[in-house]
């Protein structure tokens, strides 16, 4: 964007299968309002080659990233090494990008897009990340952070924050990003490089953790709380589904349209 920030998703080829989650993905930005525009901000950086060449058929701006010795073409079920290392793996490519002067907003494929989440960013937050329990107050360090959807501001608080970040993983072992980030974010390090984080609110940014209950507000919602990618690719289907008929109704009518979703999914207390 003129301001150099950017759109990321990763891919992998487990989700870029026809019919996975990528296309449900894809189809969000061109029926969301006004985020068809933004596809041309988004970079899909797909993990293997399987990924990179559906990417290429499907999206104009993909960028392989490999890690040599680590295959992660296959479906990686939460919490197994192979889910781990690709977790950290994004890590510490984002550090990369924050240290080429590129501010981004990071989204989990599994999350659709409904409106632009531009206006609802914090006017003065470095760190902004989405939440699985939003207690109401964006400064509460009590807030459960979810890494699916993050805007991070290009700076040099930032480029340490994902360096100690990555480095704790050493710390801390067998655990996944997110729950070292839950861990993290109080030391007073962090307070100290003086990295300014906040908590995007979940009207603004569901999920099925903790849905988004103003269709008028939502800007995405996020198929977390759900293992299993067909039950994570029939409730995104499900939300798109809702979106239309919420679209298709006059002013007056939209209240009376909520989400069918979770359905397949059970909200279970596992984060995914």
């Amino acid at each position: 964007m003129a301001n150099d920030t950017v759109i990321l998703t990763t891919l992998n080829s487990a989700w870029a299968e026809p019919g996975s989650v990528v296309d449900v993905f894809l189809e969000s930005f061109r029926i969301g309002e006004h985020t068809r525009e933004l596809l041309d901000h988004l970079v899909i950086v797909s993990l293997d080659a399987a990924a990179h060449a559906r990417c290429r058929q499907i999206h104009a701006h993909c960028l392989a990233v490999a890690t040599e010795g680590v295959d992660f073409s296959g479906q990686k079920n939460f919490m197994t090494d192979g889910y781990l290392r690709m977790m950290w793996r994004r890590i510490d490519f984002l550090r990369l990008v924050l240290e080429k002067g590129f501010s981004f907003i990071f989204t989990d494929t599994d999350i659709v897009w409904f409106r632009s989440p531009l206006l609802r960013l914090y006017a003065d937050g470095d760190f902004q990340i989405a939440c699985d329990h939003f207690t109401g107050d964006p400064d509460d360090l009590r807030n459960i952070p979810n890494g699916g959807f993050t805007y991070v501001r290009a700076n040099s608080e930032t480029v340490e924050f994902y360096r100690y970040w990555y480095e704790s993983r050493e710390r801390h072992p067998g655990l996944h990003d997110q729950d070292v980030l839950n861990i993290i974010k109080g030391d007073p390090y962090l307070a100290q490089i003086g990295v300014r984080i906040r908590f995007l609110s979940t009207q603004f940014f569901g999920g099925l953790c903790e849905p988004s209950r103003n269709l008028s507000a939502v800007c995405t919602m996020h198929a977390n709380c759900c293992v299993g990618l067909q039950r994570k690719i029939d409730d995104l289907k499900l939300m798109l589904h809702d979106w239309r008929r919420f679209m298709s109704l006059q002013d007056k009518d939209k209240h009376t349209v909520s989400w069918s979703a979770p359905h397949n999914c059970s909200l279970s207390k596992v984060v995914e």
